[in-house]
């Protein structure tokens, strides 16, 4: 079986379901914090899904996993993930995000179970040196949501070392969109994702679009981004454990479409998908936003078969639909 921490949030749920599009047994460990109860209904309508509701903060929860299930691999979503909040609280971040890891390591290392699909960020990298960023770009993160990414990447490094725990580690670029069939999307409380927050003010009457920052060097002076498509992402994951089932070799790799699109381009295009008029206001910079963020995906597509194959425009749809339903 599959265990996957975290399978009740936005990407984990996605990954989810692509892996019971293969017909895999998956148990889904989640606190339930960020993620919820109506997503695991819903994969449990899509397969068969076992869910454990446990804190990987307390390391009896784990345990209690590993004693009841034959488990074969890890995908290991369970996080926080707002760079801000990280800013503010670090404190949360590397008791939540270093010390659950190595919960789950260490539960895993005792009970022999060897493999496991870490999902990173390409907030490791930090400010580009260069784009498109590829995975021998130095590693300077600058927020402590990035540190704790990469700290977690380090440790797997040494536990492989040591213990023979042989790991993928995913590193994603903007993930968007949501289930085609409209199933799961993206649910976050608060909302800090572009696209999402867009289209919410499409039917929140009080809401306005807020663009920070018009005068960066790009094209139209707005950050430019590279959004991958969430059941891309999800097909990735499965790639990823095929490739670790059949190598049982650690490896790295980059997560995106290899192309960007502005903040403006993502207005306009979800503007054009809604047909309604978006409230906008332009406000200034974010301080640590970079200019550019795009992603050298050729690892992943030479040595997992990965390509992203859907368009911005496809990931503004199905998340339009699935924001449409929720309202």
């Amino acid at each position: 079986m599959i265990l996957i921490t975290g399978g009740a949030g936005y990407i984990g749920s996605h990954c989810a379901l692509g892996f019971l599009n293969q017909g895999e047994n998956i148990i889904i460990f989640d606190n339930l914090e960020n993620g919820h109860i109506e997503t695991i209904n819903s994969l449990k309508q899509a397969g068969k899904v076992e869910f454990i509701k446990g804190d990987l903060r307390n390391i009896q929860d784990i345990e209690e996993v590993f004693k009841k299930y034959e488990i074969d691999t890890v995908i290991h979503f369970a996080g926080y993930i707002q760079v801000e909040e990280s800013v503010k609280n670090p404190s949360k971040y590397y008791r939540n995000n270093i010390l659950g890891s190595l919960n789950l390591f260490d539960t895993m290392v005792k009970y022999n179970v060897k493999k496991i699909v870490f999902s990173s960020t390409c907030a490791i990298y930090g400010e580009p040196e260069y784009t498109p960023l590829d995975e021998k770009h130095p590693k300077n993160p600058v927020n402590p949501y990035g540190r704790t990414k990469l700290m977690i990447e380090q440790i797997l490094e040494d536990y492989d070392r040591a213990y023979g725990l042989k790991s993928i580690r995913l590193r994603y670029f903007n993930v968007a969109g949501a289930d085609s069939q409209t199933r799961i999307g993206e649910w976050h409380e608060p909302e800090t994702h572009l696209i999402p927050n867009i289209l919410k003010s499409v039917f929140e009457k009080d809401k306005t679009f807020k663009i920070f920052g018009t005068n960066y060097d790009t094209f139209d002076g707005t950050c430019i981004r590279d959004y991958v498509n969430v059941e891309d992402m999800a097909i990735a994951h499965v790639k990823a454990y095929n490739y670790l089932k059949q190598n049982n070799k650690s490896d790295y790799f980059n997560i995106g479409t290899s192309s960007g699109s502005s903040v403006k381009e993502v207005f306009d295009t979800a503007k054009s998908v809604t047909g309604k008029e978006i409230k906008v206001e332009t406000l200034d910079r974010r301080e640590g936003d970079a200019a550019i963020l795009i992603a050298n995906s050729e690892k992943a597509k030479n040595k997992l078969g990965w390509i992203s194959n859907k368009t911005l425009e496809d990931s503004i749809k199905t998340a339009y639909l699935w924001e449409k339903s929720r309202h």
